[in-house]
C-alpha cells in the first residue's frame, strides 16, 4: 500500500476473533492505519489489549464511554464514531456473526460497529463465521442475501473443522483471502481518480399548461447508481438529475432539472469541464407545439400536437469533441439481437465511445424498478451481456467493462 489507508476492523464474538489479530498485524505491516471496533462480547472473548498492541491505536466500544460529556461534543464537534466512519477507506468484519449479519440488514444501531457500519460510505466487507447450522438457518441465508443485493461484500465461510466440534461451512475464511479483498477494495477506490465525469438521471417534462405535463416513468434509479459508483471508484462527479429523480446518499455535486431544455442548457454548459459523460437520463423525445399558459379549462377537451425534439445527444460532441460519452437506449420488447443492433444504431447516431440498451417492456427492469439488464455495445466492437441484477451492482459491472476497454 503505497498511499496510507485508513481500514476499520471490526471484531464480532465468534471463536474465531482471534485470527483477527493476524488480519491487523498484516495491514499495519503493509502500512495501513488500522482501527479496531470490538462488540462487548468480542471482548469477553479476547483481551482489548492484543488488538490494540497490534494495531497501535485505541480499541474502540463504548458508544458512551466513562466521563461522557454531550458540552464537550458541542464544543469540539467531533464525534468517535462519525469520526472513524469518514476517516475509512474500508471496512472489514472479521468474524461476523450471525447477529451482527442480522443487525445491519435490518439497519439496527445499538452500539459504536453498528452505528460506523450505518454512518461510512467506505465499503463494508462481511466475513461470515458461525456454527454450520446457523450458517445453513434461511433467517440467516436471507439476511446475508440483503446484504448482498444492498452492496455489501461478503466473504463466504470455508469448510472444515469448527470449534463447536461440528464439520461443515461456516469456519471464517483464510485470513490471507480476506486481506485479498480489503487490498481490492482499497485499489478499487482509486480506479477512476483523477476523472471527471458527468452523470445524468430521471426524465424530463414538457409543459402543457403551467400546470399539467407529460413525462415518462424514469426514476432516475439507473443513473444516480452509476454516479455513485463513479464516485466510490474516486472520480469527481457532477450529477445532473431531474427534479424527480431518487436522491443519493453521498456527498455528490448535483444540478437539477425538470425540462429537456433545462437539461440542455446544463450540459451546453458543463461538458467542456468534464471528461466523461453517462447520458443515461430519459430526456423526452416530444416537445408540446401548443403549449397554454395558465391552466386550461378541464371541462373543455383539447388536442395537442407534439413535434420531435433534437436530440441532446448528438450536439454533445459539438460541445466537447475530447469527451468520452456513454449513451443509455431504452427499447420495447426486443430480442438480444435487435438490443444489439439498436444500440451499434445509436453509437453511429451518438458518436459516443459506448451505448448501453436495455428492454424497458418488463417490470423486473428498466423504468422504476430496483433491477435491469443491459447490454453494452462499444464503438470498438466489443459487446457485454450483464445479466439481471439490482442496478448498482449492474452499475459496477458497467463501470468494470468499460475501464477494462480502455474508455474510461
Amino acid at each position: 500500500m503505497k498511499e496510507k489507508k485508513t481500514i476499520i476492523v471490526g471484531v464480532t464474538s465468534g471463536i474465531a476473533a482471534f485470527k483477527t489479530l493476524d488480519l491487523v498485524k498484516s495491514l499495519k505491516k503493509d502500512g495501513a492505519e488500522v482501527f479496531v471496533v470490538m462488540t462487548k462480547s468480542a471482548m469477553a472473548m479476547i483481551p482489548a489489549f492484543e488488538f490494540k498492541k497490534a494495531s497501535g491505536n485505541k480499541v474502540y466500544s463504548e458508544l458512551f464511554e466513562k466521563g461522557f460529556d454531550y458540552k464537550n461534543i458541542l464544543k469540539i464537534r467531533k464525534v468517535d464514531h462519525i469520526d472513524l466512519a469518514d476517516k475509512a477507506d474500508v471496512v472489514v468484519i472479521a468474524p461476523a456473526t450471525a447477529n451482527i449479519i442480522a443487525k445491519i440488514a435490518h439497519g439496527i444501531a445499538d452500539d459504536f460497529l453498528t452505528t460506523i457500519l450505518l454512518a461510512t460510505t467506505a465499503p463494508v466487507i462481511v466475513c461470515p463465521s458461525m456454527n454450520v447450522h446457523m450458517w445453513g438457518n434461511p433467517l440467516v441465508q436471507e439476511n446475508t442475501a440483503k446484504l448482498k443485493n444492498l452492496g455489501y461484500l461478503i466473504v463466504e465461510p470455508e469448510v472444515g473443522k469448527l470449534a463447536c466440534g461440528y464439520e461443515g461451512k461456516g469456519r471464517l475464511a483464510h485470513i490471507q483471502i480476506i486481506k485479498d479483498e480489503v487490498v481490492r477494495q482499497l485499489k478499487y477506490r482509486n480506479f477512476l481518480a483523477g476523472k471527471k465525469i458527468i452523470v445524468t438521471a430521471g426524465g424530463t417534462i414538457e409543459k402543457i399548461d403551467d400546470v399539467r405535463y407529460i413525462a415518462n416513468r424514469s426514476t432516475g434509479k439507473m443513473g444516480v447508481a452509476i454516479a455513485e459508483s463513479c464516485f466510490l471508484q474516486g472520480a469527481k462527479v457532477l450529477l445532473v438529475r431531474s427534479k424527480t429523480s431518487v436522491a443519493t446518499r453521498y456527498d455528490i455535486k448535483q444540478m437539477v432539472f425538470e425540462t429537456a431544455d433545462e437539461l440542455e442548457e446544463i450540459l451546453k454548459r458543463e461538458v467542456k469541464k468534464y471528461d466523461v459523460l453517462f447520458q443515461t437520463a430519459a430526456v423526452s423525445d416530444f416537445t408540446v407545439d401548443n403549449q397554454s399558459s395558465g391552466k386550461l379549462d378541464s371541462k373543455k377537451s383539447i388536442t395537442l400536437r407534439l413535434s420531435s425534439r433534437k436530440k441532446i445527444i448528438t450536439q454533445i460532441k459539438k460541445w466537447n469533441p475530447k469527451i468520452k460519452l456513454i449513451v443509455f437506449k431504452a427499447v420495447w420488447n426486443n430480442s438480444e439481437k435487435i438490443l444489439i443492433k439498436e444500440g451499434e444504431e445509436k453509437l453511429k447516431e451518438s458518436n459516443a465511445e459506448a451505448v448501453v440498451v436495455n428492454d424497458v417492456s418488463k417490470s423486473d427492469r428498466g423504468f422504476g424498478a430496483d433491477t435491469n439488464e443491459v447490454f453494452v455495445v462499444t464503438k470498438k466492437g466489443s459487446k457485454k451481456k450483464i445479466p439481471l441484477a439490482k442496478k448498482q451492482n449492474v452499475a459496477v459491472l458497467i463501470i468494470d467493462f468499460l475501464v477494462k476497454e480502455n474508455i474510461l
